[in-house]
């Protein structure tokens, strides 16, 4: 079972788990209908698209509406916290939610409880929550961008909020040389997949791959459009793909839906993500090796 879990900025939405399915431009959980559109929904909406495309089990998603306040993420925490083990994912990507460092101190310890370890994934709040907790390098996937790559190579911020100024400034420029500070620091997952106008491919401080074509400009404009690399990779992973070898399908793959969606700045992600089952069946097979009929 692969098990997405964030916050969703609605107010008052309560915690809901569940299958979760497409309907027209929303996803439908547990009577809850939300849009596709950027954070957590871009994400399970992309990872959503792939598993329908390898005809596998549906993710199921564990959501709570946050706008802020830090009662939805406390509220998710909490129930990963308690029902981990049972729950018993194969994969788990942990999206938005507030950073708070003793609850994913205690999440990781209830991790290591369970019978199989799942394959953890996070971006965004949860990756600089395992990140500031001391716990990125149990993680095996992270997803940053170049400002968020910054963060993970300074030991001392807790928060991206807090980078230090000389590796915040020309930090597309020199992702590189913060992807080894991040290692040297322990502040890396195993396999970091680094998002931007080159991405980057990564195992263990080793870059195995750079990505730059297509170069579709009008993406950096687009909300969710690092979300659906995030979903997309946990979606390979659960196919039973390695991180580093999902990450770098996913990146093609968010390249070449754009690129067929041909965006303007007002598109919407929802629009790259519809491109995806054409993606899949023209390129997987030649990028992967998983063919479907």
């Amino acid at each position: 079972m692969m098990l997405i879990a964030g916050t969703v900025p609605v107010t008052d939405m309560p915690m809901v788990y569940g299958r979760v399915e497409r309907e027209g431009g929303n996803l439908r959980v547990d009577g809850h209908s939300l849009p596709c559109t950027q954070g957590t929904m871009a994400l399970v909406s992309a990872a959503l698209a792939t598993t329908s495309h390898l005809e596998l089990e549906p993710p199921r998603v564990l959501l709570a509406g946050d706008i802020g306040t830090g009662k939805g993420s406390r509220l998710i925490y909490q129930y990963l916290i308690e029902h981990i083990g049972e729950l018993a994912p194969d994969v788990l990507a942990l999206h938005y939610c507030q950073p708070i460092v003793t609850l994913m101190q205690r999440f990781y310890t209830a991790v290591e409880k369970c019978r199989l370890r799942p394959v953890l994934i996070a971006d965004a709040g949860s990756m600089y929550a395992a990140k500031a907790a001391g716990l990125a390098p149990h993680f095996d996937l992270f997803t940053p961008d170049p400002s968020e790559i910054a963060f993970l190579a300074d030991p001392d911020a807790v928060h991206p909020a807090y980078i230090k100024r000389h590796l915040f400034e020309d930090a597309c420029a020199r992702v590189p040389e913060l992807i080894k500070s991040a290692y040297d620091y322990g502040g890396a997952a195993k396999c970091l997949l680094v998002k931007g106008a080159v991405d980057y491919i990564v195992r263990d401080g080793i870059i195995l791959e750079t990505i730059n074509e297509p170069n579709i400009p009008e993406m950096e404009c687009i909300g969710g459009t690092g979300d659906t690399i995030t979903g997309m990779a946990a979606a390979f992973a659960y196919a039973g793909l390695e991180p580093d070898q999902a990450a770098g399908i996913s990146a093609k793959a968010n390249r070449a839906a754009g690129q067929r969606a041909r965006p303007t700045p007002a598109t919407g992600v929802a629009a790259i993500i519809d491109q995806l089952p054409a993606v899949f069946k023209e390129n997987l097979c030649a990028w992967s090796g998983v063919c479907t009929k």
